[in-house]
């Protein structure tokens, strides 16, 4: 039985997916916290579609895909930050018109010129088997930038999330604390892409951050929570999608899924009535 269990570390592939699907899960996590808390939870399955089109593009160019997906997934980031500020419409507007155009890009450039085979099925729902040392590296490098960002500018974040008009005339840059934010979303996206898939993100982000605010009401151990949730379910969800033969994206959202329904449950009213007011402030 546990030579069974312990079988797939015999493969570097899988070491690799193990080590990206965990830091990959605790990355989503912490950044989830940001996204959710500022309702902005579609951001992320926005854009996960808009650097699906830069995904598309650079492997029909014949362009590292870090590289080009990467810069188009900060234009599309960078972009849907300078709409919403301006407010001429709304958030969700502006990540649907921006990213969705995007993600039609990708398919019609796909369609017109043919898929790349298996890095097309990652690119869309994860795959261990997709997974390079280029990715360990990518989602370390980002796992570093995001950490060393909430170290730094963790009040700034913090103010600019719950208060922003507030956060401004106190002489926080919120602008600047946005687009950051928003670079670092996307930098977090693309390096996950390979395992958790564009249209799969988006549960990685809110899952682990929704689970958290159903146990806590405090900010840091909400942030601290959910990372701790999203690395729990990339390292248990991409072992189980070994033994299953199943899709690595799928099965750790499902883990996330069954943990954030077995949370709801045991926690009751009290659960619910955090998750109903998780836009609310957490001290």
């Amino acid at each position: 039985m546990i030579e069974e269990l312990l079988r797939p570390f015999e493969f570097e592939f899988f070491r690799n997916g193990l080590i990206v699907a965990t830091m990959a899960g605790a990355l989503c996590g912490a950044i989830g916290v940001y996204v959710v808390l500022k309702g902005m939870s579609y951001i992320g399955h926005g854009l996960s579609h808009a650097i699906f089109g830069g995904f598309a593009a650079s492997s029909l160019l014949g362009v590292n895909y870090l590289l080009g997906a990467g810069l188009w997934g900060v234009v599309s980031a960078l972009m849907i930050n300078a709409v919403t500020r301006r407010r001429v419409i709304g958030s969700d507007a502006a990540i649907g018109v921006i990213t969705t155009a995007s993600f039609a890009l990708g398919l019609a450039l796909f369609a017109l010129f043919g898929t790349s085979g298996r890095s097309f099925d990652a690119a869309l729902f994860g795959s261990i088997l997709g997974v390079g040392l280029d990715d360990v590296v990518a989602i370390c490098v980002v796992s570093l930038l995001a950490g060393v960002l909430i170290f730094l500018r963790y009040r700034a974040l913090l103010f600019t999330t719950f208060d922003p008009e507030v956060a401004d005339v106190a002489g926080v840059n919120t602008a600047r604390m946005d687009a950051l934010l928003m670079v670092v979303l996307a930098g977090s996206i693309l390096a996950t892409m390979q395992v958790l898939g564009v249209t799969l993100i988006a549960a990685a982000l809110v899952i682990p951050a929704a689970v958290a605010r159903m146990l806590t009401n405090s900010f840091a151990r909400m942030l601290q929570l959910a990372t701790a949730i999203g690395a729990f379910c990339g390292f248990l969800g991409m072992n189980l999608s070994y033994h299953l033969d199943v899709q690595s994206g799928p099965t750790i959202v499902l883990v996330a899924a069954t943990l954030f329904a077995a949370v709801f449950v045991v926690t009751g009213a009290t659960g619910r009535r955090r998750a109903a007011a998780i836009a609310a402030p957490a001290r």
